[in-house]
């Protein structure tokens, strides 16, 4: 039975269908689901290339006679709301957001459609928190960032450790160490114009330079502090694994996510809980030289960015352009691991739980597709476990651990359970 509204035309827009990753959710959703379980319609500013995509998911998909199409701007806001008014919920591709994205927020708020999109732009995100979160919470709205490899696995997976040592000791983690532990995957055109907007961004607004400093500066309003230190900027041996570590790329975006998760489901995790993410290495020397190389391409790498003619030029002659990705093959290829350590300490002594996401895809792209494709439909379908009825959410916050739940069904490795045991 179709779970479509009365109201509503479609239960579901992908938004930017036509770019590389939009164009992988239409096909995982028109494989995965067939019309009588999901109204979809897709959506950008070509309407013929909308047309072709059209034509060629109705042809390979048996099932679908047809695919409405919803032509638009991103920067039309007049167009924008009577799209969203039009469907349940809208999920973009569309970057860089902090280009693409406000008016589009700013009319699924105005017509109380849910959204969720795929960016790793904090200082947007921060922006998107400070002028919309108390009205998307009034109007019931959730709007749910970064539900792609930024930050499923961590937020998600960090949110199954803290849930299994409540339930299993009583008390949440006081520690939580995110480890990315293996992949192999490419770069699109689509994210590296969302990483040179961020840069950018730091460089001309003192707010953007503050987001990037401040560890909680996902945090609400008033609860920006706190004694976590923040991402790792240096090589170090880990506290709960005998390996030596190095810092994350990803640790300046998951790891404010994973905090304004715990603010938003009102501190069960306490406020003095601290996360980090890192890359493990290995032990011995090998270890430490590994972790020492992935600290100074990291290093050079931001210091690339930050210097405005070294960012253009690489935005200019040496990026993919947007709407470009990885071949096929590459994509079918690639594959992932994070992990989640999480240390407390009950009546009984000191605990540690894991869990643990991956999947036999490119972490950015094939296993990316799906991690949004599923957070649109655990909106469409009402299938969450949060503890606010709007706003402007994380993974954790906003949907929970049903998106686990459909992850599995997708195919991907999931499980948690205590270090000393099998996860369950």
């Amino acid at each position: 039975m179709s779970v479509t509204s009365t109201d509503r035309r479609h239960d579901l827009v992908v938004w930017g269908a036509t770019g590389f990753v939009g164009r992988l959710v239409a096909e995982y959703l028109t494989e995965r689901y067939d019309p009588s379980e999901l109204s979809l319609a897709i959506g950008g500013r070509s309407e013929s290339r909308l047309e072709e995509l059209e034509a060629t998911l109705v042809a390979e998909r048996p099932g679908w006679d047809a695919i409405p199409l919803v032509v638009g701007d991103a920067t039309d806001l007049d167009r924008l709301r009577s799209i969203a008014g039009d469907t349940r919920v809208v999920c973009t591709t569309v970057g860089p957001y902090t280009k693409y994205g406000t008016k589009l927020v700013e009319a699924c708020i105005a017509a109380g459609t849910d959204y969720c999109d795929l960016t790793g732009e904090i200082t947007w995100v921060r922006e998107m928190v400070d002028r919309y979160h108390e009205e998307a919470l009034e109007a019931g709205t959730r709007i749910v960032h970064s539900c792609g490899f930024d930050s499923v696995p961590a937020d998600v997976g960090t949110l199954l450790v803290q849930s299994f040592a409540i339930e299993e000791f009583g008390t949440p983690c006081d520690v939580a160490r995110i480890y990315v532990e293996e992949g192999r995957g490419g770069v699109s055109g689509g994210t590296m114009a969302s990483f040179t907007e961020l840069f950018r961004a730091a460089a001309e607004d003192p707010v953007a330079r503050q987001t990037l400093r401040n560890p909680y500066s996902l945090a609400p309003k008033g609860e920006r502090h706190g004694g976590d230190p923040g991402a790792q900027t240096t090589v170090r041996t880990d506290p709960l694994r005998s390996t030596w570590t190095a810092p994350s790329p990803m640790a300046q975006v998951n790891e404010r996510v994973i905090r304004r998760s715990n603010a938003l489901r009102g501190y069960p995790w306490d406020r003095e809980f601290e996360c980090t993410e890192v890359v493990p290495t290995g032990g011995g020397i090998g270890g430490l030289v590994r972790a020492g190389a992935i600290a100074a391409g990291t290093r050079a790498a931001t210091a690339a960015m930050k210097f405005g003619p070294t960012r253009e030029g690489l935005s200019r002659f040496v990026f993919p352009d947007p709407g470009e990705g990885p071949t096929r093959e590459r994509i079918e290829d690639g594959y992932f691991t994070v992990r989640v350590l999480g240390r407390g300490t009950a009546t009984e002594g000191p605990f540690v739980v894991q869990s643990r996401i991956g999947a036999d895809l490119d972490p950015g792209y094939g296993a990316t597709a799906r991690m949004v494709g599923e957070a649109a439909m655990c909106l469409v379908y009402g299938r969450i476990d949060s503890p606010v009825a709007g706003g402007i959410l994380t993974p954790a916050s906003g949907i929970g651990a049903p998106l686990a739940d459909r992850l599995r069904e997708a195919g991907f490795t999931i499980d948690v359970g205590t270090r000393d045991r099998r996860p369950v």
